[in-house]
């Protein structure tokens, strides 16, 4: 059983919203750099209250470039859902990408 958000397990599967085909497409993010995020980036946020699994923000890199990934593990840790991918907006983010700005 896994806990609140971990990791998927090596053998996970992966499965797309709708939303986050739609901004891949728009923002020219690889499948295989959402993968790698969520295998190795570092949670930020958790969004433990989501239905109908808990999710959270993960802060990874694509190339050079930093990106964000939400993701909801199933329970099984067999199942990963992507929600949505981007490279996060510096105007919205402090320059480490984990920090959001307060707004004045």
């Amino acid at each position: 059983m896994v806990s609140e958000i971990e990791k998927p397990d090596k053998e996970a599967e992966f499965y797309f919203s709708g939303h986050a085909i739609q901004r891949m497409f728009a923002r020219k993010i690889a499948e295989t750099d959402i993968i790698t995020v969520i295998r190795n980036g570092e949670i930020i946020a958790r969004y433990p209250d989501d239905k109908p699994f808990p999710s959270c923000l993960l802060l990874g890199k694509a190339g050079s470039l930093p990106l964000h990934v939400v993701y909801a593990l199933e329970q099984t840790g067999m199942r990963c859902h992507v929600i949505t991918a981007y490279i996060p907006d510096r105007t919205v983010w402090e320059d480490d990408f984990r920090t959001r700005r307060v707004k004045p």
